[in-house]
């Protein structure tokens, strides 16, 4: 199955919109943008690669920014000029993450990465991407690059859902590391942390931030969505407390990788 083939499917039936807005999605969407704010500063311009439906972007822009957008999937793109609000000083465009072709080079402030690096699934697409999005970010300019984790997923798809024993993915799970492949058929690119330093290895970028953006929310969702507001207020505040925690980032679905383009 080829990628567009794949994401089509996927995206013509999946509410992406929704993804984000339950209090489970709520904790992965508040500690991005509690980390994009650290960096914000009024004037600031920003980009977001593959923006879905737009939830961050329209955060942003209702709250002042400049914000230009790019998303592969019509359907997403249809969806997010419906949810655009009068005042907003945004615009979306049809492109692809790896090829960044109608923009110009070291324009943002900001670049948002949040979704591309989910649906790429060979080396010269990620360095393909990797590279479009730095190239487009200004000399000193921030970008936040977002992945899934391959080992929350080795516990969830290998063990609770019994992939472990599925012929059919076989090929897909290294026998001995049980590091997890990926194919447009699987639909999300799967990484551990050596294959992010790896794919960050070829940029001459400074980390500043290496987040697990929902941490075991996932596990304990059901709990999560039943929190009254005083409680999920103080959850989100522990939740921040522990997401960078060495010793703790590795249990978390999605990854988001915070780094500053050199300014040389």
């Amino acid at each position: 199955m080829e990628r567009m083939e794949a994401l089509t499917n996927y995206y013509t039936t999946h509410n992406e919109d929704a993804r984000l807005t339950s209090k489970h999605g709520m904790v992965e969407f508040l500690t991005t943008i509690h980390y994009v704010e650290k960096y914000l500063k009024p004037g600031m311009r920003i980009l977001e690669i593959g923006a879905g439906t737009g939830r961050y972007s329209h955060y942003f822009a209702q709250n002042g920014y400049n914000v230009d957008a790019v998303e592969l999937m019509e359907c997403n793109i249809e969806v997010f000029k419906a949810n655009t609000k009068d005042g907003e000083n945004i615009t979306v465009q049809q492109g692809d993450a790896v090829n960044l072709q109608n923009i110009l080079s070291e324009q943002y402030d900001i670049t948002l990465l949040l979704g591309p690096m989910y649906h790429l699934y060979t080396d010269e697409d990620k360095l393909a991407a990797m590279s479009e999005a730095i190239r487009v970010t200004k000399k000193g300019g921030i970008v936040f690059a977002a992945y899934c984790n391959s080992d929350m997923t080795v516990y969830q798809f290998c063990f609770v859902r019994g992939g472990i024993n599925n012929e059919q993915y076989s090929d897909l799970i290294d026998p001995d590391t049980f590091a997890l492949g990926s194919t447009p058929r699987e639909i999300f690119a799967l990484y551990r942390k050596e294959d992010i330093d790896r794919l960050m290895g070829a940029f001459d970028v400074e980390r500043l931030h290496y987040v697990g953006t929902d941490m075991l929310t996932h596990f304990i969702g059901n709990a999560v969505g039943e929190m009254n507001e005083e409680t999920f207020s103080k959850y989100m505040k522990y939740h921040l407390y522990i997401c960078e925690r060495a010793d703790m980032v590795g249990a978390t679905n999605h990854i988001l990788d915070i780094f500053r383009k050199e300014s040389i």
